[in-house]
């Protein structure tokens, strides 16, 4: 569960937009956004500024005072998550957006941002102390406790879990799960159904729990990577449903599945292929003795050598040795190299086109606003300072008419494009750099003579571990 504090900013807002916008922390403002203003330091300010003097008597920029601490122009949470949660920076963001919404309310203006650049994930979400519609946020204690309330609500939603203080206290199973249980439909069994039947379709593990998260699972990151579906009383560990659900056998299953295997090899054996060639013929061989963990790449299918998941990966991994003509560790290393440079150099792009395409939504919702309502009249108070930060903004960004907002339009468009075709470019640069990597890291694996003993070694725990299972139950 995330820490919260809070700072109370009262001379320092336009500062303090700036530390938390900046891109070398948000990996090129990547993970920043906004409600009701500009997701810019600068033009943040001056909306916010707008805002706070309709309601206020007192200057935004107005210098601290000769006595006392002066009254606060913004709170400044800072939302901190602990690195063994393993929550990504794009989680994180979801989860700060989603905060700022349930906390502070729809007309509130707040600027979002997640700092990546820390051995801990954190976001930063600056809130104006006055609404649109002129509601006053106080920064004390009392609303402190209120707003960590709401952030450990909005982390319970995303499957991320406080303490759980009733922990070996004797917890019973439910009366739906063992009504489940007992006419053969268990948790653990729908759960393998529901990942066999994403697996072929996602990019990666990520993808998969996302995936996943959508369809009402719970899942928690930690040691090992547990889900929970929706009336379910217990988190279940993922190594628990089988070998083959485990956090790397279903990144390989990912990973090698479209691959393929049984490449044609034509050309003269290289050291690396016949070092391939000659482990493949081991690993089969400990598969039909079962002497190895039966992983299957096909859960719904019988456990074979065919359906073996280390026997089809290293196979798979030889078909791209030999499709690519890869005859040595060096040539190897020179293709993870480049295909990370790759997609390095697409990831920086992408993050320009995507803050540039965050930008012009923002503007064109903006212009949006004020070209409705100053077509109006009789406006309301609310609607009259809203028209008042919008014209801030088109002030700002030189927009007067509306064949501006159709300029606006056709480069957002453009824009939108751009994106879609680098992240395809960035998602097989990605997918290249881990495949080979795969590859690399098996090789060295089985070079150092360690591949086989441990496939063995494995094997071996397995079994004492389900003799000594079966040996308590039996007491």
């Amino acid at each position: 569960m995330p820490y919260v504090k809070s700072i109370s900013v009262r001379v320092t807002v336009h500062k303090t937009l700036k530390y938390i916008l900046n891109p070398d922390k948000t990996d090129g403002l990547l993970y920043t956004s906004s409600m009701n203003c500009m997701t810019s330091a600068r033009d943040a300010y001056l909306e916010m500024k707008s805002v706070f003097e309709s309601y206020s008597t007192e200057r935004f920029d107005a210098p601290p005072p000769k006595k006392g601490k002066g009254s606060v122009k913004a709170i400044h949470y800072i939302q901190s998550f602990d690195p063994k949660d393993n929550i990504s920076p794009e989680l994180a963001h979801r989860i700060a957006k989603a905060f700022a919404r349930k906390t502070f309310g729809d007309d509130c203006q707040v600027v979002i941002a997640t700092h990546t650049d820390r051995g801990h994930i954190h976001s930063h979400i600056l809130v104006n102390t006055y609404t649109l519609t002129g509601r006053k946020l106080n920064a004390n204690k009392t609303t402190l406790d209120r707003v960590k309330e709401y952030s450990d609500r909005v982390c319970l939603a995303f499957g991320i879990q406080p303490y759980d203080k009733s922990k070996g206290k004797g917890k019973t199973v439910s009366h739906h799960e063992w009504e489940n249980r007992r006419q053969g439909n268990s948790w653990k069994q729908k759960l393998r159904a529901e990942i066999d039947s994403l697996i072929g379709s996602v990019k990666n593990l990520d993808e998969l729990l996302y995936e996943l998260e959508l369809k009402g699972y719970e899942v928690k990151k930690g040691k090992y990577i547990s889900l929970k579906a929706p009336g379910q009383q217990r988190f279940i560990h993922m190594k628990t449903l089988g070998a083959e659900y485990a956090a790397e056998s279903l990144a390989s299953r990912i990973l090698w599945g479209d691959v393929g295997s049984g490449a044609v090899l034509t050309d003269e054996p290289s050291p690396l292929r016949k070092c391939y060639e000659a482990v493949i013929g081991q690993v089969v061989l400990l598969a039909a003795e079962k002497k190895k963990v039966p992983r299957r790449i096909k859960s719904t299918e019988p456990y074979s050598p065919e359906n073996d998941l280390d026997v089809h990966r290293l196979s798979a991994q030889l078909t791209i040795i030999s499709r690519e003509r890869i005859r040595s560790i060096g040539e190897l290393e020179g293709k993870i190299e480049s295909a990370k440079a790759s997609y390095e150099q697409a990831m920086r792009k992408l993050n320009i086109m995507t803050t540039e395409q965050e930008r012009l939504s923002s503007l064109i919702h903006q212009a949006e606003i004020y070209f409705d309502l100053s077509g109006k009249t009789d406006l309301t108070d609310m609607e009259q300072l809203t028209l008042t930060v919008s014209r801030q903004s088109m002030l700002n960004n030189g927009i007067s008419e509306k064949s501006d907002l159709d300029h606006l339009d056709s480069k957002l468009q453009e824009i939108e494009k751009q994106i879609a075709s680098l992240k395809e470019q960035h998602r097989k640069c990605q997918q290249a750099y881990t495949v080979y990597s795969d590859i690399a890291k098996t090789y060295r694996e089985i070079s150092q003579s360690d591949y086989i003993s441990k496939l063995v070694e494995e094997e071996r725990k397995r079994k004492t571990a389900e003799k000594s299972r079966r040996k308590s139950v039996s007491l």
